[in-house]
């Protein structure tokens, strides 16, 4: 059997949310179970020090995000699950690769010419504000996905770009040194849902719009109570697919339910019962996997031991790549 190798990583920057789960984490897991898949999942904590210079935040959010993964059923004996910066060979690959990567292809990311854009816009200039991390960001992520040799790198549409570079890279460095690295693929599954938040725009910690995934019932039924609506009465007929509540059902309903709603929302149901019963039926889903969460917070020394683990595996991958590498561009033994 031929397998692929799937890399999936989480910035460690915040609280896991309804989003994260329908989108990344729930397939990454589903796919960690299919045979012909190996599966690489990671805390990506070096990316989370790019935005985010609170380190108590960075560490909260490790515990909050590695213990959601485990609750939800991850089996770390199939996937490799680890953490970032226990893998020191991914920041010596960084530097190699940064001696390699074109800085007009960096030029070219996304998110730095954003930056630029909004500098200029506001009078500012083009650099203001701009670290090394927000512009090396692209290779950093290469050295993630080369490391390992993923053929394939599940990520949303903004996060194409990266995928590719990746790809250029490593096409530069086979070339110029050895045939070292495989050539990754981005994957956008357009069957994910992408999960509107409580204002309607995408569900993202940068719009502060999100439900935390294992929210406590009370805070989690409040929260779905706030998600915006329109002004339509009981008994007047609702677009169901203009409606945050109903794409958020269709996200955790089968396909029966996710129909009957559908009816339901075309016959006039009121806004108070539909969102009770989309509470209900994301509490249901959720309420075990909230349970075995909060026994892992208060157990970090077991998340840990996981995390090393983890670590151990992934070295046994990352650490004879590097010799190669290092081989190949100079830097070995005398001899």
């Amino acid at each position: 059997m031929t397998t692929q190798r799937v890399l999936t990583g989480i910035t460690t920057t915040g609280t896991p949310h309804l989003g994260n789960f329908v989108g990344a984490i729930r397939p990454a897991i589903a796919a960690s179970k299919d045979p012909a898949t190996e599966s690489f999942l990671f805390l990506a904590d070096y990316h989370a020090l790019i935005k985010c210079q609170d380190p108590a935040q960075v560490r909260q959010s490790s515990k909050e995000i590695a213990a959601t993964w485990l609750a939800l059923g991850l089996d770390t004996e199939r996937a490799v699950f680890y953490r970032q910066s226990d893998i020191p060979e991914i920041t010596e690959l960084t530097w190699i690769l940064c001696c390699n990567a074109a800085k007009g292809l960096m030029n070219r990311a996304h998110a730095y010419k954003a930056a630029i854009q909004a500098n200029e816009e506001a009078g500012e200039d083009p650099d203001f504000g701009v670290t090394m991390g927000l512009f090396s960001y692209p290779i950093l992520m290469a050295a993630d996905i080369l490391m390992f040799g993923a053929h394939r790198v599940p990520v949303g549409r903004d996060q194409i770009q990266h995928v590719e570079m990746a790809r250029d890279i490593a096409q530069r460095f086979n070339h110029h040194f050895a045939p070292l690295f495989t050539l990754p693929e981005a994957v956008v599954e357009d069957h994910v849902a992408v999960l509107q938040g409580l204002d309607g725009r995408k569900m993202s910690k940068s719009y502060q719009n999100t439900i935390p995934l294992f929210l406590p019932e009370k805070q989690l039924r409040k929260a779905i109570n706030k998600i915006k609506t329109n002004l339509l009465e009981p008994g007047e007929p609702k677009d169901p697919d203009d409606s945050t509540v109903f794409q958020i059902w269709s996200a955790f309903a089968s396909a029966e339910e996710t129909a009957r709603m559908r009816a339901d929302f075309e016959e006039g149901i009121a806004w108070g019962e539909a969102k009770r019963q989309l509470f209900e039926l994301v509490n249901a889903t959720l309420a075990p996997a909230r349970e075995r969460y909060e026994a892992l917070l208060s157990d970090p020394g077991h998340i840990e031991s996981v995390l090393q683990r983890g670590a151990e595996r992934a070295r046994a991958f990352s650490v004879p790549l590097l010799a190669q590498v290092r081989e190949a561009v100079g830097i070995s033994a005398m001899r």
